[in-house]
């Protein structure tokens, strides 16, 4: 605890380089005050990153600069760094920095036990002084002692080398070439130095990949890895792309995929912003056209998009899209988009990265496309692709960048291996399939994942059509899910029962009808039948009661008459 204590004490002052990514690495830039040796093989960049840290200084950090070269001449090494941006010429008339050439012929140096640096001392004294220089560069180390063997010698004056940069309170580099069994030509610069970075340019499959080591540096914190940089016409790009952050809180909020159909399988929503998409399957099944309608969507909703090309140019992607009714020149026209095509032989694996890493910083997109990260395995192996994934991801999460890689599957072992290796790092996995059937080729897009939302188990048909891309919805025949032509043939089989299953409905109808009037009919006959025998039956009783009565009154009449005479006679003997 007492040493990370020490080293990270804020007490140690740090004079930072303006070097993308340096900086970083270091904790804050070289020491202050003191000599940071930077070594390396021939054509590693140990000038040029020298330079950069002279201009870096004096133009970021009004920090004037002396360069003091021993291999090339002051005009020379201003034409040379002009290719980089810098116009050491410039600088110098406005007394920014002092540039300086010392020729030593090895032919006049003779070790007689006297030789020393008092005539640099001066020289470079007086260079400082002139300009109040706060910075100093020696290149390259190595010429001052060319023609010495004696190691007592060198040893000694590369310690008053080193005490007398000190004592003038400037931070100095110094350029050294790598010796045969140590850091350096003569191994001992290493030792008395604050600071020592190493340069390596390695060739691995016919492509180059320059590579920075912070060896040591006293009293201080530093990675330790190996980093790979870049340099191009806005000098050294270094990045500490193996080292992962904190990574801020998830997002919430969704992004389209562009395709509508899509989004409803994912929960009707989309991705989430932030996370990592992959859309693998075998060649023509349409994965580059999900990527662009993705691209397109993002530069619709007002995000920016980066896309990152390795089988196609631009002027390919662009025709090739408007196929499917997609224009995205119009998105490059208006800054939301940047179309970035190269070929993976371009650089190597981690030299792609650190572009891929500058290109991202440079246009600080919302979306970023990776089309096919497959290609990528021609340059190193599927670990070492994983690896660089790993960190590009970890990257674009720090930064709440959404990415969509493309992975092109050749066959079933490469799928597999691809497919494991790089689906368990992204939060959501898009397979598109060829599903054979009746002699032709269709599309199936399936959801293997999407972590944090519900999604879809179906199988899709995906269609390419000259208006967009399309899901149509799930359709199951007799023997499963139907695509194609035999979708369509089922589809109208179906429509065909359906219409004689209609006309066998409507004659079931009429039969029916019919007989409901026959019944009916029945029931009316019935009715009728019913009525007029109880119309029958209520006349016969009406005829009865009347003869019941008249019979009735015939016998009260007939009783009247037989009295008519006498009230007192006999009924029975009148009658």
């Amino acid at each position: 605890m007492k040493q990370t204590q020490h080293l990270n004490s804020p007490s140690l002052a740090k004079t930072p380089t303006g070097i993308a990514g340096l900086d970083e690495i270091t904790n804050g830039g070289l020491p202050a005050g003191r000599p940071t040796l930077i070594c390396g093989c021939p054509g590693c960049g140990k000038t040029l990153m020298s330079v950069e840290f002279i201009v870096r200084g004096a133009t970021e950090y009004n920090e004037p600069g002396v360069f003091m070269a021993f291999e090339e001449k002051a005009e020379e090494l201003a034409e040379n760094t002009l290719s980089l941006g810098f116009d050491l010429d410039k600088l110098v008339r406005e007394k920014k920095i002092r540039m300086d050439y010392v020729h030593i012929d090895r032919s006049e140096i003779e070790e007689t036990g006297e030789y020393d640096l008092d005539g640099l001392f001066i020289r470079l004294g007086h260079a400082i002084d002139s300009i109040g220089a706060k910075r100093v560069v020696l290149d390259t180390i190595e010429n001052l002692f060319s023609g010495l063997t004696n190691e007592s010698i060198i040893r000694a004056e590369l310690r008053r080398l080193f005490q007398w940069l000190k004592a003038k309170g400037v931070t100095a580099v110094i350029t050294g070439e790598r010796g045969k069994d140590s850091l350096t030509r003569q191994g001992l610069e290493e030792y008395v130095s604050d600071c020592v970075i190493l340069l390596d340019h390695r060739v691995k499959h016919q492509i180059s990949t320059r590579l920075l080591r912070v060896v040591k540096y006293r009293g201080s914190l530093h990675g330790t890895n190996e980093y790979p940089f870049l340099i191009d016409s806005e000098g050294i790009s270094l990045l500490p792309v193996t080292s992962l952050g904190q990574a801020p809180p998830a997002s919430e909020e969704r992004v389209s995929t562009g395709i509508k159909s899509l989004d409803e399988m994912l929960d009707g929503k989309g991705f989430f912003k932030g996370s990592s998409i992959l859309v693998s399957g075998t060649a023509g099944t349409g994965k580059t056209n999900i990527a662009t309608t993705f691209a397109a969507s993002a530069c619709e909703s007002g995000d920016k998009c980066i896309y990152f090309s390795f089988e196609e140019s631009i002027s390919q992607i662009l025709r090739n899209t408007r196929s499917i009714g997609l224009n995205l020149q119009q998105h490059i026209d208006s800054g939301s988009l940047e179309i970035c095509a190269s070929r993976p032989t371009l650089y190597g694996l981690e030299m792609h990265l650190v572009d891929i890493h500058k290109r991202i910083k440079a246009f600080q997109p919302d979306t970023v496309i990776i089309d096919p990260i497959t290609n990528l395995i021609t340059i190193g192996s599927i670990s070492e692709v994983k690896s660089m994934l790993i960190r590009l991801i970890s990257f674009l999460q720090e930064q709440q960048v959404t990415v969509m890689f493309t992975a092109l599957a050749l066959n079933n072992i490469i799928q597999e291996q691809t497919d494991e290796t790089i689906s368990s790092l992204v939060d959501a996995w898009l397979l598109v399939k060829d599903i054979e059937m009746n002699g032709e080729r269709n599309r199936g897009l399936y959801i293997m994942k999407s972590r944090g939302m519900k999604h879809s188990n179906q199988v899709r048909e995906f269609e390419i059509t000259d208006h967009g891309l399309e899901l149509v919805n799930v359709y199951l025949g007799p023997n499963g899910v139907l695509t194609g032509s035999a979708r369509e043939a089922q589809m109208l089989q179906e429509n065909a029962g359906e219409i004689l299953k209609g006309y066998q409905m409507s004659a079931k109808d009429k039969e029916i009808i019919r007989k409901r009037n026959i019944l009916e009919a029945k029931i009316a006959n019935l009715k009728t039948e019913f009525e007029s025998m109880e119309e029958e039956l209520n006349r016969t009783f009406a005829e009865e009661q009347i003869r019941k009565q008249a019979a009735q009154k015939t016998r009260q009449e007939m009783t009247k008459r037989r009295r008519g005479p006498s009230a007192d006679e006999d009924p029975q003997e009148t009658i």
